[in-house]
């Protein structure tokens, strides 16, 4: 990292605003999270809109959202940072696929450079929000310290992601009580836990999964990965070449950054485009970059190979192929089997092997929630959101003067929350020019249903119930193409015909 962002900031300041004495403190906009995306929402809303009062609500004691909660060993992006990082801020390293505590200064050190630090109200858990449509403002239901408190707005931003930061989702083992050792979820990781020497089974075959086993490799007595299904898993430089390569040319970062990130755009998009046009193409390439990487003795077939297409599910990366060194020193291994019983020294498996184990690591994915939880209601009548459609992916159907944030699936979340970001701010200054208060998209019952997401993952499927629904065309449709959403988000007109304005 450059030396700017060398001192970490603590992420833990009060914003100065205080509620007025017998009143009711109302703001412009309300952004509902602190982490990437609400960050990033504040600081383009201050560039765009430095007249506008803004609040950062977090429900926890410090910002960084996602980098902040998981503290498991090797905690990583399993997206470029190039492309991860803000369009308007350059990540400042070389670094591809960087480790959460990078990424959590970058985040905190971007919002003390723009001031945003000073908008954050840490312990604030909003619970709830009813537009009055008279007043054409939010009333907001917060616990601050377990205390209620109330707040109005006249827009509602949710930048809370879209998983569940109070629990992660665990499947019901079988004889689980009868172990003897411990059972971790990487989502609440033991700072104390000590794997050094112990034997270690982790139960998962996803982008947490592929991190904890080669960062735990070499500490442990052993770690097995044990899947169900195989993953996709590509090697990748764990640092950029093109970042180096510019690194020795007498230009700014300014020039240099983007073009970087471009190529990384670019790179994404046609090969998200090409695997999904010719998967048994796209399978036979990612097996001639793997299947070389895997020591003698490990099937490529059964351990590599999934049953389904190329981003049906996530497809993942690792740096540098640690997760193959790893396996090639002996220090690791891949076990694709299925669980019988847990016992009180480790997993029987289906297949009759024992696997022993001191600690059982259970990174089985995350649960879903939208909106941090968020209940809506509009003029009392409670809005349930799994009925409303998603409009461009970044406002709901019938629900006025609100965005949420909610990244791509097949590249960096972050490309998509700076759209949503520039979009918002567009928006409020077509409401401004045109003496407006409110804007509603309209839903167009000819459109018909989608679910919210495709990717048939099952941390995905077992939440679509919950979630909005998208629609079968533009603008209803949940795209999951940047270049595409940079015409229609960043450069459509703003007044569309789906949109009902105030």
């Amino acid at each position: 990292m450059s030396s700017e962002t060398s001192a970490p900031a603590t992420g833990t300041r009060e914003s100065t605003s205080a509620t007025p004495p017998g009143g009711v403190e109302h703001v412009d906009v309300l952004i509902v999270g602190a982490g990437l995306s609400g960050i990033g929402a504040a600081c383009q809303l201050r560039a765009g809109h430095p007249g506008r009062s803004v609040a950062v609500l977090e429900s926890r004691g410090a910002s960084g959202g996602t980098w902040d909660l998981f503290r498991y060993p090797g905690v990583r992006s399993d997206s470029d940072m190039f492309t991860f990082g803000y369009r308007w801020r350059p990540w400042p390293s070389h670094t591809a696929l960087a480790d959460g505590g990078l990424i959590l200064d970058y985040v905190r050190t971007v919002a003390r450079e723009q001031g945003v630090d000073r908008l954050v109200r840490y312990h604030h858990k909003v619970l709830g929000a009813d537009w009055d449509s008279a007043a054409a403002r939010w009333t907001v239901r917060i616990e601050r310290d377990g205390e209620p408190l109330t707040m109005t707005c006249g827009f509602l931003w949710g930048a809370t992601g879209y998983y569940d930061y109070e629990e992660g989702h665990t499947p019901v083992f079988p004889g689980r009580e009868r172990f003897r050792g411990q059972v971790v979820h990487p989502q609440h990781w033991p700072e104390d836990l000590d794997y050094a020497g112990k034997r270690v089974v982790v139960i998962g075959s996803g982008a947490t999964a592929i991190t904890l086993l080669p960062s735990m490799a070499g500490t442990t007595e052993h770690i097995t990965m044990l899947q169900r299904t195989p993953t996709y898993i590509l090697p990748q430089p764990g640092e950029d070449p093109w970042s180096r390569l510019f690194d020795k040319l007498p230009l700014p970062a300014a020039v240099t950054y983007p073009v970087v990130r471009w190529k990384n755009v670019l790179r994404l998009v046609a090969s998200y485009q090409l695997a999904r046009r010719f998967p048994r193409q796209a399978k036979a390439v990612i097996r001639r970059f793997t299947e070389p990487q895997l020591p003698e003795g490990v099937s490529f077939d059964e351990h590599f190979q999934p049953s389904y297409d190329p981003w049906d599910q996530r497809l993942c990366v690792v740096p540098d192929g640690d997760l193959f060194k790893a396996l090639r020193d002996g220090q690791a291994s891949v076990v694709t089997d299925t669980i019988e019983t847990f016992d009180e020294t480790g997993i029987a498996l289906t297949s009759g092997e024992h696997l022993d184990a001191d600690i059982i690591v259970t990174a089985t994915g995350l649960k879903l929630l939208a909106f941090g939880g968020l209940e809506l209601s509009l003029d009392g009548e409670r809005i349930d959101v799994s009925q409303a459609m998603s409009y461009k992916g970044l406002m709901l159907s019938g629900v006025p003067n609100f965005a949420y944030t909610i990244g791509y699936t097949n590249a960096s979340w972050t490309l998509k929350a700076d759209l949503v970001g520039e979009y918002v701010v567009r928006l409020l200054s077509h409401l401004d020019e045109h003496g407006l208060r409110a804007v509603v998209p309209v839903r167009d019952e000819s459109v018909g249903e989608r679910p919210f997401m495709d990717l048939a993952s099952g941390y995905i499927q077992r939440a679509l119930d919950d979630l909005p629904k998208q629609g079968d065309r533009a603008p209803w449709m949940l795209r999951q193409n940047y270049l595409q959403d940079v015409r229609t988000i960043r450069r459509d007109r703003i007044d569309d015909e789906a949109l009902a304005f105030s």
